[in-house]
């Protein structure tokens, strides 16, 4: 089920994104007893999560009983500048009361980008009690790059083929570099995804991924499609500007 929201601002896509966070956080606390939370990368969260970090949004979260992942990261070490856990951490995780054995972070620091990758579909299996099953996260935070790319899904590299491991090492040519990043299936399972989208720098992927005019093969954004939970596309108007 794909749902789009268009706020009239970036402050205004926030504050949505931000209630939406509470919302679903709150209701998986209730259903199940916990809850789990992927967070996307690069600089566009940093907004939202100065939001949660305040008031009125902080107090009204169970932060230590959430559990908290990375939907991706770079092959950089944790205190790197371009560092998804750094950038999360410093804006968000220190600022709340989440408990550290809850925060699940990928140990970008290997050498080895393989060997992250695999330990971190281990952290994620034990996490989710070491079922063989595809684990379903609550909630997925994703951004959208001018590519199409999303979390560390790129045009044509072989992370888009993946259909059995949690989260594998993507080398992106265009970057020269490795990218650790969860795989379609583990994103596709869970019961919420949502992109969160704004500014007019980012209009004319959003128009193609949305009005379906892909090229072929289709925009890695295109391919996220929740099995059986909710998509949402959370965009302001300048991102909204070029659908139909």
């Amino acid at each position: 089920m794909r749902k789009i929201e268009i706020a009239d601002s970036a402050d205004m896509l926030t504050h949505i994104v931000a209630e939406q966070f509470v919302r679903v956080t709150a209701e998986a606390l209730e259903a199940r007893g916990r809850c789990t939370v992927a967070l996307s990368g690069g600089s566009s969260p940093k907004r939202l999560h100065q939001a949660l970090s305040g008031e009125p949004f902080r107090s009204r979260v169970s932060w230590d009983q959430i559990d908290f992942f990375w939907g991706d990261e770079r092959h950089v070490p944790v205190d790197h500048p371009d560092s998804n856990y750094r950038m999360a951490a410093e804006t968000l995780l220190s600022k709340v009361p989440v408990r550290p054995e809850k925060v699940h972070r990928i140990h970008s620091e290997i050498p080895d980008a393989a060997l992250a990758a695999r330990d971190y579909e281990t952290e994620i299996r034990a996490a989710f009690g070491g079922s063989s099953s595809t684990p379903r996260f609550d909630l997925i935070l994703l951004g959208l790059g001018s590519d199409g790319h999303t979390a560390s899904l790129f045009p044509g590299t072989s992370a888009l083929d993946e259909r059995r491991r949690l989260c594998v090492e993507n080398w992106v040519a265009a970057l020269g570099a490795y990218r650790i990043t969860m795989t379609l299936p583990l994103i596709n399972a869970a019961r919420t995804v949502s992109f969160v989208v704004s500014g007019a720098e980012k209009a004319a992927v959003v128009g193609r991924v949305l009005n379906e005019r892909d090229p072929a093969p289709p925009l890695p954004s295109r391919l996220v499609r929740p099995s059986d939970g909710e998509l949402w596309w959370m965009l302001d108007r300048s991102a909204a500007r070029d659908l139909s």
